[in-house]
């Protein structure tokens, strides 16, 4: 006749689940509610709500309640000492992971919107402004606007162009745009939307042989592209070429993530790109004075968190 199994066991069971142990890192040192750990792990409330009465089942995580919401933390002072380690351990191993750490930058700003939320009251009047602003001119125009910083009269490279959504933002303020992009179908999209813009240079052709002369471009932007390239450090390379020197570069793409579906289902070569990969193929390619910032996350996407990289052909 066996006996109880030990406790150990029933701890290993409840953090072998991935989403549990996730759910846990940022619940250790934090109350969340559960519409804001849905928001943060990017999962529904169905399945975030059973993993929350797994953990408090274990002895994991409490709740007490404000309002109509319940507020969930972690139980790690109250837990026996043997659990407390294993979670210790478990922690270390899980938080280092690409999705943990993404979770961390949304949940960075779910925390953000909250110390928002609570200084309200006393900022009442910027928040009225803000919604008739948006009323009126819409919540987009300022970012559309940035695209004023480009010299008039540059020459600027949409590498990697895809429906034109980002030539049509800045064609309006340069001296002329050269939209690339491999797909035929995406660039008779790109046509279709930038009909009537005589500015505007579409051209079939890969970001390993841009279909451009040397050093003829002030500018060039790979929005959500490089990703797809199966050797960036060439793809750069042959950016760099049409570049003229000290001519502007930038960059957005993924931070790294563990999504492998996006292989199969959008063709993704590359889960995000790391800071210290990223300035090496930029340096091994021609490019200098490069900086690189993460995007503060959009709390309606629900993709991976991207970045922003900037440098200048050397």
């Amino acid at each position: 006749m066996h006996g109880r199994a030990p406790a150990i066991l029933d701890h290993l069971a409840s953090l072998a689940d991935t989403t549990r142990s996730r759910a846990l890192v940022l619940l250790d040192r934090n109350e969340l509610t559960v519409s804001e750990l849905c928001r943060v792990v990017q999962l529904p409330q169905s399945t975030v709500s059973r993993h929350l009465k797994a953990l408090a089942d274990g002895g994991w995580v409490s709740s007490r309640a404000e309002g109509t919401s319940n507020l969930y933390t972690m139980t790690r002072d109250e837990l026996e000492p043997a659990a407390r380690r294993l979670w210790l351990l478990v922690r270390e191993q899980v938080g280092a992971t690409p999705a943990a750490v993404q979770d961390q930058r949304r949940l960075q700003q779910v925390l953000s919107e909250r110390r928002t939320k609570s200084q309200e009251f006393f900022s009442s009047s910027a928040g009225q402004w803000d919604r008739v602003r948006d009323d009126l001119f819409g919540d987009r125009f300022h970012l559309a606007a940035l695209a004023g910083l480009a010299e008039p009269e540059w020459v600027v490279g949409d590498l990697g162009c895809g429906t034109g959504q980002v030539t049509a933002a800045i064609a309006p303020f340069v001296a002329r745009v050269v939209a690339v992009d491999g797909s035929a179908a995406m660039l008779q999209a790109a046509r279709k939307r930038l009909h009537g813009a005589d500015n505007v240079d579409l051209r079939r052709g890969e970001l390993e042989a841009l279909p451009i002369d040397d050093a003829r471009l002030d500018a060039a932007t790979l929005m959500l592209v490089l990703h797809h390239v199966p050797d960036p450090a060439k793809a750069l390379g042959d950016v760099a070429r049409v570049l003229k020197p000290n001519a502007r570069l930038l960059v957005v793409d993924t931070l790294p993530h563990d999504r492998e579906s996006y292989r199969q289902q959008m063709g993704h070569v590359w889960l995000g790109f790391s800071d210290d990969h990223l300035r090496r193929v930029l340096t091994e390619s021609g490019f200098g004075a490069i900086r690189v910032v993460p995007l503060a996350p959009d709390p309606k996407a629900k993709g991976p968190a991207l970045f922003v990289a900037t440098a200048r052909r050397s």
